[in-house]
């Protein structure tokens, strides 16, 4: 099963120094039939002005992985964490029994970047913080395993049975990727356009996958994200 989800249609808001598209229901953007895939909860796709962001706030038994797209993201917690990362790096936070974060773009550019909510596998979990600066050569023409469940083997670990995956795919190029028997997956566009089983996506756009193989097309240079999971009735 393929769903393309065409980003003309996900929620959106523009606060002046930060404008999003919500692909699942969130703060103003409420879709009963849209709440969350699998155990997928949110992805927002933030644009925020320089010098602004978000104020220390609080959040609890949540995954949270953060993907720079463009610009600089200052990261600042309640654990005594201060990063900051650019393109193509990660920042992960499990908010277990509760933490309290800011997020600035202290650069001249916009900062572009996806945030990323998913539920743990248990609740109560001890707060935890990282931060991951890969090459961006990792995921050239290749899909670039970022993030996996506690017993998987990917550099970002997190509490629950979901790998996540980047790919750069140069234009003209082609890739599969397989969604098992058991498995689902939401792939976003992130940049570019392409061609997924005869289906075209552009910037932004998205697709729900379930339990089907996928063959890629880089119609133009194609940035993506993938988040693999188990499937759920």
């Amino acid at each position: 099963m393929l769903k393309k989800i065409n980003s003309s249609n996900m929620g959106s808001s523009d606060l002046g120094w930060l404008k999003s598209k919500f692909h699942f229901s969130f703060a103003e953007y409420y879709n009963p039939d849209n709440i969350q895939f699998g155990v997928l909860r949110v992805i927002n796709d933030d644009l925020i002005q320089p010098q602004t962001g978000f104020e220390m706030h609080p959040h609890r038994d949540m995954e949270i992985i953060t993907y720079v797209i463009n610009g600089e993201l200052t990261h600042g917690d309640s654990m005594g964490n201060r990063n900051t990362i650019t393109r193509g790096h990660v920042q992960y936070m499990s908010a277990g029994t509760g933490v309290f974060h800011s997020e600035h773009n202290l650069g001249n550019d916009i900062l572009r970047l996806l945030q990323i909510w998913i539920y743990p596998n248990k609740y109560g979990l001890t707060p935890n913080y990282g931060d991951y600066r890969f090459n961006w050569e990792e995921r050239k023409n290749k899909w670039f395993h970022m993030v996996s469940g506690i017993d998987g083997n990917a550099p970002v670990k997190i509490h629950q049975d979901v790998n996540i995956y980047s790919l750069d795919l140069d234009e003209g190029k082609e890739i599969n990727f397989p969604v098992k028997t058991g498995r689902q997956a939401y792939l976003v566009q992130i940049e570019g356009t392409s061609i997924i089983n005869n289906i075209e996506l552009t910037d932004r756009d998205a697709m729900e996958i379930v339990e089907e193989e996928l063959t890629i097309n880089a119609v133009k240079q194609s940035h993506f994200l993938i988040i693999e999971m188990k499937k759920t009735t």
